[in-house]
């Protein structure tokens, strides 16, 4: 994280602001808001929030869905603020969608993606018997290599075969599990690594090297999980999961499972760390069929801006966090502020009006102290 420069005693941080395809436009603007009235709440911070043009619909503009001259400025940033992109019908000669935030990832280098899941009440998950706050655990997703490291690598389409490359790297691993040992020492004590490392030799090796970093946090409980058993027990006992480490792919695919047992994808917020960097976006992708219509769900926008202000790692940005998830949490205790992806008739502004007049609330309430 780059050092912030003193503006008037003001801590100041700097934020690039990529809305991107579809409906991530629409979820941003609500982010950015959140984040100015947690602004107005803190006590010598302020925030520089610029917005770029990524994604599909700069590539139909330039050519370019990630322009370097973009890229070189938002590196430049303290973090990066991200909508949703891509868009089905705007593809590589190839075939394959443009995913700049991919790119993102792999060349800021940011190889922990973070992706925690929570259920806010009762009506929200399809299980039974699950109350708010009983499902609660966090998955963390290694983002720089796995099945996804021969993603950008040229294939010949008329070929008789295509293959992909499982790329498991010492230091990958072990950076990964080191980040998540840190996360599971910060919340209940418990990780689990899944893998299919009955199999896989790549996910064998995986293994190997979790079980060598374990040694160094002996105060975490450790357990290790085939990735397809896994699936299942998410289903039957979530509420026995604190946080889960894995494989880009497999964690790409639980990500969304795990979505689903909280509400869905609009539920769902994750960071993309790395040592210097970091993006913070919604898990969902950019809906084109829902784009414009003003009813996307903003709750991942702003639990993912609440992970930003988390990561800046200041008194105030800490606290800034504390008092958006405090609004979430609230907010969404009452079964009817919801939005149409949820059972509700709310607007996707309509909304994050609620949170934020919560947050101003709340900050109102106890000025100064950590809700």
């Amino acid at each position: 994280m780059a050092d912030s420069p003193m503006t008037n005693n003001y801590r100041t941080f700097t934020i690039a602001v990529l809305p991107g395809d579809g409906i991530g436009p629409e979820v941003v603007r609500e982010a950015v808001r959140a984040v100015r009235a947690v602004e107005r709440a803190l006590d010598g911070v302020e925030f520089r929030m610029d917005e770029f043009s990524v994604g599909a619909g700069e590539y139909l503009k330039s050519g370019d869905p990630l322009p370097e001259e973009t890229f070189e400025r938002i590196r430049a940033y303290d973090a990066i603020l991200l909508g949703a992109m891509g868009l089905p019908d705007v593809r590589w000669p190839s075939g394959v969608e443009m995913t700049p935030q991919l790119d993102l990832r792999e060349r800021l280098d940011l190889y922990c993606g973070v992706r925690p899941l929570t259920l806010y009440h009762p009506n929200d998950t399809p299980l039974k018997g699950y109350g708010a706050g009983e499902i609660d655990f966090v998955i963390v997703r290694e983002s720089t290599e796995g099945l996804f490291s021969t993603r950008t690598r040229p294939f010949d389409p008329d070929a008789n075969e295509a293959t992909d490359l499982m790329r498991v790297t010492r230091r990958g691993s072990e950076r990964l599990f080191r980040s998540a040992f840190e996360i599971a020492r910060k919340r209940r004590g418990r990780l689990a690594l899944v893998d299919k490392a009955n199999v896989l030799p790549s996910m064998a090796y995986f293994r190997r090297i979790f079980d060598a970093v374990s040694a160094d946090y002996p105060d975490v409980e450790t357990e290790r999980v085939y990735v397809d058993a896994l699936s299942l027990y998410l289903v039957q006992r979530p509420e026995s999961f604190d946080v889960l480490v894995t494989e880009n792919m497999f964690g790409d695919i639980l990500s969304d499972l795990a979505a689903g047992l909280v509400g869905g994808m609009g539920m769902a917020p994750s960071g993309d760390l790395g040592d210097r960097h970091a993006v913070f976006q919604p898990s969902h992708g950019s809906a084109p069929d829902i784009a414009g219509l003003g009813i996307a769900n903003p709750v991942a926008a702003l639990l993912s801006a609440a992970m930003m202000l988390e990561w800046l790692d200041h008194p105030e940005t800490r606290r800034g966090a504390a008092l958006m998830k405090e609004a979430v949490r609230s907010t969404l205790a009452d079964p009817a502020h919801r939005t149409r992806d949820l059972g509700g008739g709310l607007s996707t502004s309509e909304m994050a009006d609620l949170i934020i007049g919560e947050l101003e609330r709340l900050a109102a309430d106890a000025p100064g102290d950590s809700p």
